[in-house]
């Protein structure tokens, strides 16, 4: 089982404050693996349609009432995959990786659907969980991902001390816009 320990903390990503912006207004983001829902609480503030979705209900009965989040109880490991195509105009992943998914979380974005991604890689061991390299990215893995199928902005890898230490890898990518391709 691929490490899902919810953060505790209510304060969202720097890498997701700092990629918001590009969503554009109103639009309509999937906060995936969500747990508790920092990050689907701070778009929802900012005027974004969220989605948290998440297989933790307790975690997610946090959410009832929160303007602007809708929630979606579901195991996303396991269960048939709940959403079609070019679902949404934005995805955010953080602390999550189940790499069987990745092919389908790419195509839940609209052409020019931005995805905002961070969560752990190699050498995290050193500074505790997750420490299972099954859930550990390796080096430059999110950026050779979101080419086969986007535009990257940006793309970071390696340690950090903040908010706890912690070796991480974060993307902002854009999906390819498909529809100039159709004759």
């Amino acid at each position: 089982m691929p490490s899902h320990s919810h953060f505790s903390s209510q304060t969202p990503s720097e890498w997701v404050t700092r990629f918001a912006a590009l969503c554009a207004p109103g639009a309509e983001i999937l906060d995936f693996a969500s747990g508790a829902g920092r990050h689907a609480r701070w778009l929802a503030g900012r005027g974004f349609s969220v989605l948290a979705a998440d297989r933790d209900e307790s975690a997610l009965a946090g959410l009832d009432g929160v303007d602007g989040v809708r929630t979606l109880c579901a195991d996303l490991e396991q269960a048939p995959w709940p959403w079609g195509a070019a679902s949404f105009d934005a995805v955010v992943v953080t602390r999550y990786l189940f790499r069987p998914r990745l092919a389908e979380l790419a195509a839940l974005l609209r052409p020019g659907g931005v995805l905002i991604y961070e969560t752990f890689m190699l050498g995290n061991e050193r500074f505790g969980k997750p420490s299972n390299p099954d859930f550990l990215l390796r080096p430059d893995e999110l950026f050779d991902w979101a080419r086969s199928w986007g535009r990257v902005l940006a793309f970071e890898q390696g340690e950090l001390t903040a908010p706890a230490p912690a070796m991480i890898q974060r993307i902002c990518a854009v999906c390819a816009d498909t529809s100039s391709k159709v004759p």
